[in-house]
């Protein structure tokens, strides 16, 4: 059992402000591979809303339902990056570090799945 054991499988609603394909508002250069947003009123380590990487979804969405099936645990940096899914839908963590690898690459991390 990890630290996370009690998130694994949470159903939460992900507010999606960088859809899939759209580019970063920074680095407009950076498109996004996945949709990518956050969970309203749950604190990342940041101070912001826990930020969360939304797999398994192929087309641009602004909010969705899905359950937390990994953490990425940034050693280089305050904050965790959350991984949800639709139900029942598997991913390695070799799937999951070749998904956020567009943001990732930037940081030092562990992937922490549901066991």
């Amino acid at each position: 059992m990890n630290k996370y054991s009690d998130i694994f499988g949470k159903q939460i609603t992900i507010t999606v402000d960088r859809p899939l394909g759209s580019a970063h508002p920074d680095y407009p250069e950076h498109y996004y591979p996945v949709n990518y947003g956050f969970v309203e009123e749950i604190v990342g380590g940041d101070g912001d809303e826990q930020d969360v990487y939304l797999l398994g979804v192929e087309t641009p969405v602004a909010s969705y339902q899905a359950v937390v099936i990994a953490v990425i645990h940034r050693l280089n940096d305050v904050e965790d990056k959350w991984v949800a899914a639709p139900p029942d839908m598997p991913f390695s963590i070799e799937d999951i570090r070749r998904s956020t690898y567009f943001q990732e690459r930037f940081y030092q991390s562990e992937i922490f799945l549901k066991s």
